[in-house]
Parts: structure tokens; sequence; C-alpha cells
């Protein structure tokens, strides 16, 4: 998969790193990481320096990084995975590929070893055909085209702004789900890749996304933190709200957002039943949120991802801020979350430009 056109200078890779050793990771991801600049952002929770082989061009951020941009602040949280949104504050590239540090490059169905940076970088910068479905998946991949029937006026597609890719092994489960099937993994590798239709909602991961930073990079933001919340991916729900909340934007920007390839192999960590107590709360709250989802509308005058996230505040703290102080703390930390992202844009100080 050729992508000279993109300048490595483009792309940030971005790291939560909640464990001390990342040795044996960023050892298993050189071959694809050793290109571009990696950002890794140390859980603030996270004591003593970070192990990291010698050979990659990267800045490590810690507690005080974030509290010297950041500053006093009582909604932004950027504990446990939350603490990738700081990467994604201070970097000051165009495309932006985040992968936890529990996953590892996966193997296709030859046992090839596949790259995920490419296929991301693919992704964002082939077009997005979200108002019209291909069902030969995405048309412009190798090897596709556009089915008989598709309207030609929409061939050219729109700008794509979010590539979410999958997981082998351990899948992307909640903690009721996985509880249930405690030996259930993912073994199919499907060798697809679609647009996400306009007006369906999506459950986005953030253990390995990549995504158009000018173009969406303010709507991903650790908005909406549980009560109790723990650190395991099965523990919260702020990527879920973040990514219910970045589609809604991306279709009234008339921008898409595909899903499938590429697949990083998810290393087992956790117990799902403990989790289950903590990620409660957040599985009945989704059954609250979707109607809200499926129903808000951005006004016109909504003409950038910092427009839009403002005006969705304000639909959060009318419409649901009522329901449950939760909510409420969301939309703060919403329009918090653009004050910060504007400030640090405009900041020539800030760590990492």
């Amino acid at each position: 998969m050729a992508l000279e056109h993109i300048d490595d200078s483009e792309v940030d890779i971005v790291i939560a790193a909640l464990q001390s050793d990342l040795t044996s990771f960023l050892n298993a991801w050189r071959p694809l990481f050793s290109r571009f600049h990696l950002i890794i952002v140390q859980d603030p929770d996270l004591k003593g320096e970070l192990k990291i082989p010698q050979g990659f061009d990267h800045r490590v951020y810690t507690k005080s990084d974030i509290d010297q941009v950041i500053g006093p602040t009582t909604s932004i949280v950027f504990s446990g995975y939350s603490c990738r949104y700081f990467g994604y504050l201070v970097s000051r590239k165009k495309y932006i590929i985040s992968v936890d540090d529990d996953c590892l490059p996966a193997k296709d169905n030859d046992g090839n070893l596949t790259n995920a940076v490419s296929q991301h970088l693919a992704n964002l910068t082939t077009p997005a055909t979200p108002f019209f479905f291909n069902t030969l998946y995405d048309p412009f991949r190798e090897g596709a085209d556009f089915v008989r029937g598709y309207p030609f006026s929409l061939r050219s597609g729109v700008d794509c702004a979010l590539s979410c890719g999958l997981w082998l092994n351990l899948a992307d489960y909640d903690a009721p789900t996985q509880a249930l099937k405690p030996e259930h993994r993912n073994l199919h590798y499907v060798d697809a890749v679609m647009t996400v239709p306009a007006g369906t909602l999506m459950p986005i991961s953030g253990i390995n996304i990549a995504f158009n930073r000018a173009l969406v990079g303010p709507a991903l933001f650790p908005g909406l933190k549980l009560t109790g919340e723990g650190k395991l991916r099965w523990e919260t729900i702020e990527d879920i709200w973040c990514g219910m909340c970045v589609k809604v934007i991306c279709d009234h920007l008339s921008i898409g957002v595909k899903t499938g390839l590429p697949y990083v192999f998810r290393s087992d960590k956790g117990n799902p039943i403990e989790s289950l107590k903590k990620e409660w709360e957040g599985v009945k709250k989704m059954e609250e949120i979707i109607p809200f989802f499926q129903s808000v509308r951005l006004p016109r005058t909504a003409t950038t991802a910092e427009d839009c996230l403002l005006e969705m505040a304000k639909s959060v703290k009318d419409r649901l801020g009522g329901t449950d102080p939760l909510f409420a703390r969301a939309a703060e930390a919403m329009v918090e979350w653009v004050k910060i992202w504007k400030a640090a844009g405009a900041s020539h100080s800030t760590p990492g430009v």
C-alpha cells in the first residue's frame, strides 16, 4: 500500500502509557512506528519514569506537562486511557494514529504482519461514501469499485475524517458480554473497509483509531466520566460518548467515517466481573443517550468541529442535564475542552509544538 504522497512529518502516533515498561510493546511495533514521531502520554497516576527502547523519535508527556498546559480544571480528567486526549491536544500534525499499549500488530489470514499505520492513512486519504452504501465496501481500495446502480453524482465521495480499526483476540466487548463469554476470542480477520452511512450511530472505540486532526480534532475529547470509573476499557464509556459526538458532527459537516481494517491484536487484561461493577452505570446510561444522539440537530451556522461541539454541549445541557448531573458535567467538559483546544493552539509555548 503505497503512501508516498504523505510526508512522515504529517503524522503523529499517540500512545497512552498505563504501564511503565513499554519495551516489548514498542519493539513489536518498531517496523511500523520507527518512521514516525511518537507522542507518549504517561497516565498521571503512574509513578516513575517510562522504559522506552532506543531508536524512536518520541516525546513523553507527564503529569507536570499536563498541569502546565491545562492548568486548574475540574471537568477535564486525563486519568487512565483518557490521557491519550492530551496527546491529541498537543499534536500539531494533520493525521493522528492512536493505539493502546495493550495492543500488538496483527497478522492477516495468511500469517503476514499487517501495517496498521499504512492502512489507517489509506482510509483517511481516500474519499468516504456516507450518502449511498456501496455493497462492495470501500470502492477506493485497490481492486474494488462502485457497483451497478451507484449514482455517478456521488462517486467522488467526501473527505474521510475518522478511521476506526478493529481487534483480534480480545474484542472490545462491554463487561456484561465478556463476563457471559469469558473464553470467547475474536479470530475472524475480515479483509474489508466500509464507510459508516450518514445518520447511523456507532460505538467508536479509542483502542485503535486514526483521524484527520484538522477536520475533527476538537471533537475527540474526554467528556463523560462515570462515578467510580476505573482505568480499564471495560470500566469507561468516555470514548463511546466521544464517538457519538464525533459521528453526529461528521454527519453534520458532510465528512466521512470508515471502519474495518486495520486490525490490532489485543491482549487479555482485567476481570470483567469486577469491571461490570464499575461500568454498569454506563451500560444503563447508554440506553438513555441513544435517542438524544439520534435526534440532535446542529445549526447551519456550525461550520467547524469546535462550533459543533459547543452547539452539542448546549443541547446536552438543555435536554439531558436536568435528568442526571453526569450529563450536566459532560456539557461543562465539552465547553471547557473547546476553550483548552483553542488556547493550546494559540500558544507557541505548548510542549510539543
